[in-house]
């Protein structure tokens, strides 16, 4: 199951895992769209693709929340 981590490494802005925008890699490193644009869909971490993170929506996020832990560091 996915972390779905809050928001976005690089830029730190904000990504709820009910809402479209997140793009993750295999390791789930975690951008928003203008950051995975900017990086040309590649993860600067991994160099793996970045892909659209799927949401997570109703019972199934109330039951498996998302992660809490920021992953930005300024």
């Amino acid at each position: 199951m996915l972390r779905m981590h809050p928001d976005c490494e690089r830029c730190g802005a904000d990504l709820p895992a009910d809402a479209p925008g997140a793009f993750i890699c295999s390791f789930e490193c975690t951008f928003c769209a203008l950051c995975a644009e900017a990086l040309d869909d590649r993860c600067p971490n991994c160099a793996g693709e970045l892909m659209d993170r799927p949401t997570r929506v109703g019972q199934a996020l109330a039951d498996h929340p998302a992660s809490s832990e920021r992953r930005h560091t300024p």
